[in-house]
């Protein structure tokens, strides 16, 4: 008897807000998504939009959704991809933007390999790299750093620490921030780099309040501050 196939883990991206499918989504990319069955998100509810979205043919009720635990252990990832070693095409979605980049399931995809599966990405957006191209900024080097800290004093600290690093190695420092505190972060980033460094700001790229421009900081100070509150927002930083 011929041994059963393992299914391929297929990196599924989501969009960012409210555009159009096809400027998002190639048609291919969403012929494959339209004929998966079962899936591993970040959340069930964001997924079920998304997939109705794309005009999926298949009853969501009927379609396999297992939510991806904020830190799962190897027994649990093996669960994950139960469908996968038995046969079946199996989809990873975040809540935007592509899986394992900025988002939530590296380390899903880290087993998939250690279990042979075969891993294919799909082509969509990804903010980070929609940023850099839009930036004028060296997309030769560049680091993307996440998150950075929240309080006041620590997050001017990380600024300063990421112009120094940009200055030294020549390279676009790239980083994102809780769209509520959006504001703050461009505040503390006009009150803290060098005026000569220069600083894209990426809004709500691929959406309707798309939004990219980028000026040294002492042209940002004679600019009105731009409108980000609650809008996903990346910032791309490079030194002179």
């Amino acid at each position: 008897m011929t041994q059963r196939q393992h299914g391929t883990l297929y990196l599924v991206p989501v969009s960012l807000g409210t555009s159009p499918l096809e400027r998002t989504l190639p048609s291919a990319a969403a012929e494959t998504i339209r004929g998966l069955r079962h899936f591993v998100v970040e959340n069930p509810k964001a997924a079920r939009a998304e997939l109705k979205r794309i005009a999926h043919p298949t009853p969501l009720r009927e379609l396999s959704i297992e939510a991806l635990p904020n830190q799962p252990d190897v027994r649990a990832l093996e669960a994950l991809l139960a469908p996968a070693l038995a046969g079946n095409d199996l989809g990873l979605m975040s809540d935007a933007g592509v899986p394992a980049v900025a988002d939530p399931g590296a380390l899903l995809v880290r087993e998939a390999h250690r279990l042979g599966l075969r891993v294919v990405p799909l082509v969509g957006p990804s903010s980070l790299l929609l940023g850099l191209m839009a930036s004028g900024l060296d997309g030769q080097r560049f680091a993307f750093h996440g998150y950075l800290p929240v309080k006041d004093n620590e997050r001017a600290a990380a600024i300063r620490a990421l112009e120094a690093e940009s200055r030294h190695k020549h390279q676009t420092q790239l980083f994102i921030e809780t769209p509520y505190r959006n504001a703050q972060m461009f505040q503390t980033l006009l009150a803290t780099a060098a005026p000569g460094t220069r600083l894209c700001v990426a809004r709500g790229l691929t959406t309707a309040e798309e939004w990219v421009q980028t000026h040294r900081i002492d042209a940002w100070k004679r600019r009105p501050a731009p409108a980000l509150e609650r809008i996903p927002t990346v910032f791309l930083l490079l030194a002179d």
